[in-house]
């Protein structure tokens, strides 16, 4: 089969968008005490009277500064972890603001669950935060993952990388470390903090005043504890962030918990226990390990317990923010809870107490190398539109999982002709999700193509492209949410599970 090789453009606009994501994340903390000093702003404008009530908010704006250090030590050591798949010392002088809406998706595409407008109209980050909707597109890249690490095809030549070929399962694990597929050696310069082989998630001020900074203008002693990672970031990544992008990284923190910690675990079995039951009925023997896809993976945690599962498992996801964390989680955590963040201190707003806004929370619950998983198992980065509308991969698997994705489709009818396409005659389709589309409210001047159907129109659609209901159920959930706090954000989503009778879709073409 012909391989896609993107243009010298083309690989120009997906460095600018990953130099911008990166961006972003360098900016976390800056950006968070930017909110701090807000709040200071706010209490001196107190009556001396108000000010003596209220004289506890002061240290609580000290622990707030203290969390998100430890938050900041946490995504300097995620950078760190990252190897992008191109050479990022190319195209450092390319303004970056209009990369991303040149990509296959647009960068507002990430539309929080919470409130359907939340951020198109940059409302209050403690909203529910999207799903692995996310348009900062990701070249397509795969590892996979063996019972003892998640490795890449560390021998697929780096075009590969940037068609849409997924490399084969004949990759080699080197010197026990994780090599993503076809990434450049030539990666940010130190792009976090120096590595700590024995504990990647050191935390606290001293891993903050451990970042080890080399080519960047930041002169000031590293450990200055006035100096932050935005201010000490290499050059090519001195970009004005916007407030979406910040957004983004929080809700990437929020997401770690729904996927990989204990506090998670209730809206994991809302959302994911479901499926995972009904592909063990539908699926008594696994003696011969059947393959099942995952689009919009997000953290993986759900395709990684499909894997234990006994499936050979892939998930799809298309953010670079959620894959820059998959990454650093699946393939560089040592220990079960070795990490700790603070994700619930971005807001003030129905919080029950300070403590309740500023506790911690430990990740990973479990350590993912030893969960049990199939040999097999891999992430695979790019659209799924793009990656899985190749003829390779017609009838090639045994089932697909759709969890809060379908409705991050601009046209879902593609979306649902991909997934029968790709299916095995007699192969499964199980979903679980609402119909929040996520470019519903998308005005601007490149009028994003949005086709918004009922779920009985969505129903319609696969019966269509030869699809057979069998399981049919509403399910109450919730995403990323607080459950500590006064505002809970619940879906009424749809579970279905769905055969594919080829000879329906035969028959329907023939008319």
């Amino acid at each position: 089969m012909a391989e896609r090789r993107y243009t010298e453009q083309e690989t120009a606009l997906e460095i600018k968008s990953l130099r911008r994501i990166i961006a972003a994340y360098f900016n976390y903390q800056d950006a968070a005490e930017k909110d701090v000093k807000r709040y200071e702003r706010s209490f001196k404008k107190l009556s001396p009277a108000h000010k003596k009530l209220l004289f506890h908010l002061g240290l609580k704006y000290q622990r707030l500064r203290w969390c998100i250090s430890m938050n900041a030590s946490f995504v300097m050591n995620m950078l760190e972890a990252f190897d992008p798949p191109f050479d990022m010392s190319q195209n450092e002088d390319g303004d970056c603001h209009d990369c991303v809406d040149h990509m296959h998706g647009h960068d507002h595409a990430e539309h929080m669950h919470g409130h359907d407008h939340a951020e198109h109209m940059h409302v209050h980050d403690h909203v529910d935060c999207a799903y692995s909707s996310e348009r900062a597109d990701c070249s397509r890249s795969v590892v996979t993952m063996n019972n003892s690490t998640l490795h890449a095809q560390n021998d697929c030549p780096r075009e590969d990388v940037k068609s849409n070929e997924c490399c084969g399962e004949t990759g080699n694990k080197k010197d026990g470390k994780v090599h993503m597929v076809g990434c450049s050696q030539h990666a940010v310069p130190n792009l976090g903090a120096s590595q700590d082989v024995d504990n990647p998630c050191i935390g606290g001020e001293d891993a903050i005043a451990a970042v080890n900074y080399q080519d960047t203008d930041c002169f000031a002693s590293s450990t200055d504890e006035n100096v932050t990672p935005g201010q000490c970031m290499p050059p090519s990544f001195h970009l004005d962030v916007p407030p979406v992008d910040v957004d983004k990284v929080r809700c990437i923190i929020r997401n770690i918990v729904r996927d990989w910690a204990q506090e998670g675990q209730i809206e994991r079995d809302e959302c994911y226990k479901p499926i995972l039951e009904e592909l063990n009925r539908l699926f008594p023997d696994r003696s011969r390990p059947p393959s099942c896809l995952v689009p919009g993976a997000g953290l993986g945690r759900l395709a990684l317990e499909i894997s234990s599962l006994g499936f050979v498992s892939q998930g799809n996801e298309f953010s670079y923010y959620m894959m820059i964390c998959s990454n650093f989680i699946l393939n560089h955590t040592q220990e079960a809870n070795e990490c700790t963040i603070y994700p619930w201190i971005h807001s003030n707003c129905n919080s029950l107490s300070d403590n309740d806004q500023l506790r911690p929370v430990s990740f990973p619950d479990i350590h993912p190398s030893s969960a049990g998983i199939t040999e097999g198992f891999s992430m695979c980065a790019g659209d799924f539109v793009e990656v899985y509308s190749e003829e390779s991969q017609e009838s090639a698997w045994d089932a697909v999982v759709t969890c809060f994705f379908l409705d991050t489709a601009h046209n879902i009818v593609e979306y649902i002709e991909i997934i029968s396409k790709i299916l095995k005659d007699g192969g499964v389709w199980v979903n679980m999700g609402p119909l929040l589309y996520h470019f519903a409210d998308s005005y601007g001047p490149d009028d994003d193509m949005s086709i918004e159907l009922s779920l009985e129109d969505v129903k319609r659609v696969a019966y269509h492209y030869g699809f057979v209901m069998e399981v049919e159920k509403m399910i109450d959930t919730t995403y990323t949410a607080n459950m500590a706090s006064m505002m809970q954000n619940r879906y009424r989503a749809a579970f279905w599970t769905m055969r594919k009778d080829a000879s329906r879709s035969k028959a329907k073409k023939r008319m």
